[in-house]
């Protein structure tokens, strides 16, 4: 039975072995340290999804030494060219009309890789991919709700979140609440939300499973209390609270291994912030449409119902006036 398979390439030189190794590193995949042999070196890598494929090609021609498939060829042309590296051959070209590039990049020692993808940029165009928000929080408000329970966790996260929110420029307020724990989060979050003077809330915390089930009771509090003040305030709220079985997953995600979550929070926040506005821009747009339109005379005004029509109707007006009288 097979339990795994390796995937080798072989190059045509030193040199080529340096130049793909920095390309495939800096097209994204993950390079773990070199191993040295007494006839060979090699460079271990660690994609995020491989697929093994056996071809057979019918047709006679010169195929290049390695084909890699990848997500969106444009930027992987551009980390190319800043490599210094040559293209010898690109068989859609830079026109975005193309939905597929395929392009061949030839190393100095004659090592050749054959690039193809999808554009991401046509595929948004097709699917009019719409409005989205800036990662701008110039002039915005914030309010950040931070937990003191597991505070050596909490207050990396506030860290985190504080830099992002710097990072996407200067924001007008950034207003920090503390509460006890999690648990209380959500009635913070809500109170501060209704006030209407910030443009989004972020909800930072950390739970760390026990052994009983007091764990699972305040998750699904917090989580619930959150995406209901959300949605019933109307302003957004982005999810910066932790759920990890160990106190090693919450320090991993407090700056270490995976990040720091309450940035990525930050990032959300400042997103949606700027989501919403895009979307009410949008709306106020729609309505004052729907009122050009129904100040527009309408299709069946008095002037276009026929003349014998009018007449019966104001014969029955008068009609209706001499019995009232008469009575």
């Amino acid at each position: 039975m097979i339990n795994s398979i390796h995937l080798t390439i072989q190059v045509r030189g030193s040199d080529d072995f340096d130049l793909l190794t920095r390309m495939l590193d800096a097209l994204g995949l993950e390079s773990k340290e070199v191993e040295n042999y007494g006839r060979y070196r090699l460079q271990p890598f660690q994609p995020a999804v491989s697929t093994l494929e056996v071809v057979h090609r019918k047709n006679f021609r010169d195929y290049a030494d390695l084909e890699i498939m990848i997500s969106d060829p444009d930027s992987a042309v551009e980390i190319v060219k800043k490599m210094g590296l040559k293209i010898v051959g690109d068989n859609s070209g830079p026109e975005l009309g193309h939905a597929v590039r395929s392009f061949r990049v030839e190393l100095p020692g004659g090592t050749r890789i054959d690039f193809t993808g999808f554009r991401t940029t046509v595929a948004a165009a097709q699917a009019d991919a719409g409005f989205e928000g800036s990662l701008n929080a110039k002039g915005k408000r914030f309010a950040i709700v931070v937990s003191r329970f597991n505070s050596f966790v909490t207050e990396r996260l506030l860290a985190g979140t504080i830099d992002g929110l710097t990072r996407c420029g200067r924001a007008r307020d950034i207003q920090i609440v503390r509460v006890s724990g999690a648990f209380e989060i959500p009635s913070a979050a809500r109170t501060l939300a209704e006030t209407g003077k910030y443009d989004a809330i972020i909800c930072l915390g950390c739970l760390l499973r026990g052994d009983t089930a007091h764990y699972d009771v305040i998750v699904n509090e917090v989580t619930r209390g959150i995406g209901q003040s959300a949605q019933e305030t109307g302003v957004p709220h982005a999810f910066g609270v932790l759920t990890c079985d160990t106190l090693e997953q919450a320090i991993d995600r407090a700056g270490l291994k995976m990040g720091n979550k309450g940035f990525e929070a930050a990032l959300a926040a400042v997103e949606m912030a700027n989501l919403k506005k895009v979307v009410s821009g949008q709306e106020s747009g729609v309505s004052k449409n729907k009122k050009a339109v129904s100040s527009q005379p309408s299709a069946f005004s008095k002037k276009q119902i026929p003349r014998s029509t009018r007449n019966a109707k104001l014969h029955r007006g008068r009609t209706s006036t001499r019995k009232r009288k008469r009575r």
